[in-house]
């Protein structure tokens, strides 16, 4: 940003940071069997069942075995990844990282989650499988289409600064943000039975000082 006499930086000091990561190949892939052998056995569904402790309009979501989460490195990729994000944000040495929770949402055409926010402190999104069209918007005028996407919310819109953050579900990005920061999930549209938009998310506690500022 500058001009003949000016030079100067165009700053966001505020709101609330966002980190994006990538989630490693084989985590996805370790994911993916782990949830399609849930699905296949309908005892095992049951018993992970986690719909009743969430928002989501959509058929199925259930919790991610900690053992197993463990075991294929995904606490760690969580851990290590809130800890890169506080540390650049807020500039304190971060400690303590205590999963609550982490599970799996199937979502399949004309569902959607409605606007909610999460317990813990720091929470997280990403993708394991998104359908490659997730379809077109009722009037063809239309310049943006958000079906499928995530919106993160925070604020009002006002001069210079806009309340709304929307993200296009793509197969490995994973998001970090704030418990408290606002979001849903638009429905998208197919004609196939078999398209399936599959995240997984989680909760989480970090050193207490950190977070009551």
């Amino acid at each position: 940003m500058s001009d003949k006499k000016n030079k100067g930086q165009i700053l966001k000091p505020f709101g609330p940071s966002i980190a994006k990561l990538s989630i490693p190949k084989k985590i996805i892939d370790d994911l993916n069997i782990y949830i399609d052998q849930v699905v296949d056995d309908e005892k095992r569904s049951e018993e992970l069942d986690h719909g009743k402790n969430l928002v989501g309009n959509v058929k199925q979501e259930f919790r991610i075995e900690n053992d197993f989460a463990k075991k294929i490195g995904w606490i760690d990729f969580l851990a290590s990844g809130c800890k890169g994000w506080v540390e650049n944000t807020s500039g304190e040495k971060m400690n303590e990282f205590k999963l609550l929770n982490t599970w799996v949402v199937r979502q399949f055409s004309g569902e959607y989650n409605p606007m909610h926010y999460h317990k813990g402190h720091i929470s997280g999104v990403g993708y394991l499988k998104v359908p490659n069209n997730l379809g077109k918007t009722f009037q063809k005028h239309k310049k943006d289409n958000t079906n499928g996407m995530l919106s993160l919310v925070h604020g009002s819109r006002m001069f210079l600064s806009k309340s709304i953050f929307n993200i296009e579900p793509k197969v490995g990005d994973f998001y970090f943000f704030p418990n408290y920061l606002m979001h849903c999930v638009y429905p998208f549209y197919s004609d196939n039975d078999g398209d399936e938009r599959r995240s997984i998310s989680f909760n989480a506690k970090v050193d207490d000082n950190i977070y009551h500022i």
